[in-house]
């Protein structure tokens, strides 16, 4: 009877200890970029907390486990760590357990992440898939205007994990700053903490390698532009809760800009808000990126060799029309951006964007025959542009307008001169909506 008692007591302290832990986690952890010999992975707590990662090898038998950088979260950084696992090798794939106070956490799912493919020189690239979306609204009535919650249909989440892809693209207005928000470090710290702790959100976050881009409600304001006083706690927290492999270009002071290779395909993340200028200036142009990106971008693409280039921007870039804020409301920035696009003869180019609350395909083919796409995918769970079918856009291709919450997963298929990307839009609870394939092949038929 004492023996069981003992244990009895045993245990509970256990427990006690164990959820103790447990309830120091308020998001995460997250799966951030990967490359061939390291991987970022980010976590947040709601209190100070030592934490850190463990992992090790699948499938294998008493494998070898490593250990991230130990990290203090602290207020001051919004309790968020970034954890490096730095003995990867190419190839492999790994589970991983987080780690609080020395008390390992359990989740309903695996963790898990992948080291890049060293497939140069040796095999075709692999096949993979990534997930695009746009537009995250998470209620918080306090804070909301009043009626109806703008945001809706979180399960979207759960759906777009059960797809598996092996990373995700978060394409802008990943969160909604609020009138209470955006003249405040403490409100903006507080948004990104609220949107990032969905619980639909988790096991996509902690499975899926994530990479984002922002918008204007990311930014500030709706609509906002460089002159927005507090673009810089903004850029902050946004260095403070993604986990990009950069953020900004060497030769330009602050945005997010970056660019990375996901197996074979070249990823470019545009900064459409920190060198914005404001609508309609008397004196010069009206620029979206600034001709310091657009040169940069036009630069890399040149130098680029990957059968598809994706080019990740807030706001459409194709559609016809001059609507909300397309790119078409900027005529000289656009006109100068894809006419260096054809000079240089850049194939393979496709922008995914968001920002529209409706989903659609653009494609766009010169006199020349030279070819782009842009496919916007939006919303999330925002609300939907019920009046998009309303709207002329003549590059739209027919049969792939959506105005309800949806994703994209993107298969890339293929040798590694034969790639094929299979795009799957899909609604909230993963039924399939459109299918499109696009060929590499196609941009070199001229």
């Amino acid at each position: 009877m004492k023996k069981l008692l003992f244990i009895t007591i045993l245990f509970s302290g256990f427990s006690t200890t164990f959820f103790a832990q447990k309830s120091l986690l308020q998001s995460g952890p997250m799966v951030g970029y990967s490359e061939l010999r390291e991987v970022q992975l980010w976590v947040q707590t709601n209190a100070t907390a030592i934490v850190h990662i463990d992992y090790w090898e699948q499938n294998m038998v008493n494998p070898d486990t490593f250990s991230t950088n130990i990290v203090s979260t602290e207020k001051e950084t919004a309790y968020t760590a970034k954890l490096m696992a730095d003995e990867v090798l190419p190839d492999k794939f790994y589970d991983y357990q987080l780690v609080i106070n020395g008390k390992i956490i359990e989740f309903e799912y695996n963790l898990k992440f992948q080291a890049q493919p060293l497939w140069q020189w040796r095999i075709d690239p692999p096949d993979f898939k990534f997930a695009l979306g746009s537009c995250t609204y998470i209620n918080e009535s306090r804070f909301d205007r009043p009626g109806n919650g703008y945001g809706s249909e979180y399960e979207i989440f759960e759906a777009l994990a059960d797809k598996s892809p092996n990373m995700m693209l978060w394409l802008g207005d990943n969160v909604y700053l609020r009138e209470a928000d955006w003249n405040t470090r403490t409100g903006i710290l507080h948004r990104y903490t609220h949107t990032r702790s969905t619980t639909e959100m988790q096991r996509l976050l902690a499975t899926t390698h994530n990479y984002a881009t922002w918008d204007d409600h990311d930014f500030g304001p709706n609509n906002s532009d460089r002159s927005f006083i507090h673009k810089e706690k903004t850029l902050e927290a946004f260095e403070l809760f993604w986990a990009n492999p950069t953020f900004g270009l060497p030769d330009m002071k602050g945005g997010i800009t970056t660019q990375f290779l996901f197996h074979d395909i070249e990823f470019f993340l545009l900064d459409n808000r920190y060198f914005r200028t404001p609508k309609n200036p008397k004196n010069g142009d009206e620029e979206i990126l600034g001709k310091q990106q657009v040169d940069w971008l036009i630069e890399s693409l040149s130098n680029s060799f990957s059968p598809f280039k994706i080019i990740a921007i807030g706001g459409q870039v194709l559609n016809s029309e001059k609507v909300a804020e397309t790119y078409a409301n900027f005529e000289k920035e656009q006109a100068y951006l894809l006419k260096r696009i054809e000079e240089e003869n850049i194939k393979g180019v496709i922008f995914v964007t968001g920002d529209r609350h409706n989903t659609e395909l653009n494609r766009v083919e010169t006199e020349n025959g030279f070819i782009m796409y842009d496919l916007t995918v939006s919303s999330l769970t925002a609300g939907s542009n019920t009046r998009a079918d309303k709207e002329p856009n003549k590059n739209r291709v027919e049969g792939t307008l959506v105005m309800e919450h949806n994703f994209a997963i993107v298969e890339v298929t293929g040798k590694r001169k034969e790639r094929v990307l299979n795009i799957m839009v899909y609604d909230k609870d993963g039924q399939e909506l459109w299918t499109r394939k696009i060929d590499s092949a196609e941009f070199w038929k001229k």
